[in-house]
């Protein structure tokens, strides 16, 4: 059929999901603080195509 991951590939970081929500340094707080700055940075752009420029404001405070 298809090549979907199989639990032997989902378990591949520390013999845990790698989606799980973990603290500290681990494979799985990495990847969840990488989706979130993703998110983070989407936003600021999209915050910045509509107009609202936190560094062109900066930029002109410090001219």
């Amino acid at each position: 059929m298809g090549n979907y991951p199989t639990d032997a590939t989902e378990k591949a970081y520390n013999d845990s999901d790698r989606n799980a929500v973990k603290f500290g340094f681990t494979p799985q707080s990495e990847l969840w603080q990488g989706r979130l700055a993703m998110i983070g940075f989407i936003a600021y752009l999209l915050w910045d195509l509509n107009g609202f420029s936190v560094l062109r404001d900066v930029l002109n405070l410090i001219h």
